[in-house]
């Protein structure tokens, strides 16, 4: 393969046989040359179904089985074990488009040797039918405050240097549902995101989906997106949002709680009371209409005619 860096395919499956052979095709047709595909078992038990799926693609590619830890924990057995410089999650009910790694490989020798690369993506349904195309844009050097406000990242868009995510201690296994948005979190701190603006990525959107079927997916995201703004800086919120404290703290508790997150949104406020003191009059009247509309939401009014309003005089 010359000089071309290796580039792992890591798919991480429990129970997977109902999509897996999508999955595995679309990491054989990548058309970058220089790929190794690596299948990792998380401990299924459907009677062999999976690993027979696996097993049928013979030396195509490389599978491991481990007992059942969670996809955190298959993926930092993929990331241990492969022979790659550079990790690539796929999902075993998601499927890459062909130019998926070489689009990413070529922008990647273009951007600093620590960038995480990612993409946009489109979502299908079971049956592999286009539901709608997913355009995330490039958020540049807020990427920590837009994995709190937002879905910036699909996973299985990911490219990143290996070295960069064993150094970072890979993926948090006691984390079930949010453990990437976790990693790419902490990496942002010191590493860039860049953006390759193409569609790389078929996201399956069915009932099985672990963000469905975990339970504690929503008390995992409320106690992670708490501890991400505890870790944001002054420094860190001035260089990217340019206002007080108390005005990002307060429009950050309005978009928590506009999706439902009203603990996270609670915790947000008092930080933005916290940081009132020094806040301008105009400031401290925009604290105060976003604890009402907070207030009112939790009334279960309609979400989207507050936030018209709070839009209309320019304080969202």
């Amino acid at each position: 393969m010359g000089d071309l860096p290796r580039v792992t395919i890591v798919i991480p499956v429990y129970n997977g046989a109902n999509y897996l052979h999508e999955a595995i095709d679309s990491a054989l047709a990548q058309t970058y040359p220089n790929v190794e595909v690596l299948v990792v078992n998380d401990g299924s038990s459907d009677g062999g179904a999976t690993e027979a799926i696996a097993r049928s693609y013979g030396t195509r590619i490389r599978y491991l089985a481990k007992p059942n830890g969670g996809v955190a924990s298959a993926l930092n057995l993929g990331l241990r074990e492969m022979t790659g410089e550079y990790f690539s999650w796929l999902s075993h009910d998601d499927v890459y488009l062909p130019r998926k790694v070489a689009a990413q490989i070529e922008r990647a020798g273009s951007e600093p040797r620590d960038a995480i690369l990612y993409s946009d993506y489109e979502f299908i349904d079971p049956a592999g039918r286009h539901l709608r195309t997913r355009r995330v844009g490039d958020v540049g050097p807020s990427m920590r405050v837009a994995l709190i406000t937002g879905d910036p990242v699909n996973g299985c868009t990911v490219l990143a240097p290996r070295s960069l995510l064993l150094r970072a201690g890979g993926f948090d296994e006691s984390l079930r549902t949010i453990q990437d948005y976790d990693l790419w979190f902490r990496l942002a701190a010191d590493h860039p995101f860049v953006h390759v603006p193409e569609v790389l990525l078929k996201s399956r959107v069915h009932p099985d989906q672990g963000i469905r079927t975990i339970g504690t997916h929503f008390e995992e995201c409320t106690r992670r997106f708490q501890w991400f703004i505890a870790q944001l800086g002054e420094d860190e919120i001035r260089r990217i949002y340019g206002g007080s404290l108390a005005s990002f703290y307060g429009r950050l508790a309005l978009n928590m709680k506009l999706r439902g997150f009203d603990e996270v949104a609670r915790f947000a406020l008092r930080r933005a009371r916290a940081g009132a003191r020094k806040a301008s009059l105009a400031e401290r009247a925009e604290l105060a209409g976003v604890a009402l509309a907070c207030t009112v939401l939790t009334k279960k009014m309609k979400p989207s005619y507050w936030l018209g309003r709070l839009r209309a005089r320019g304080r969202a």
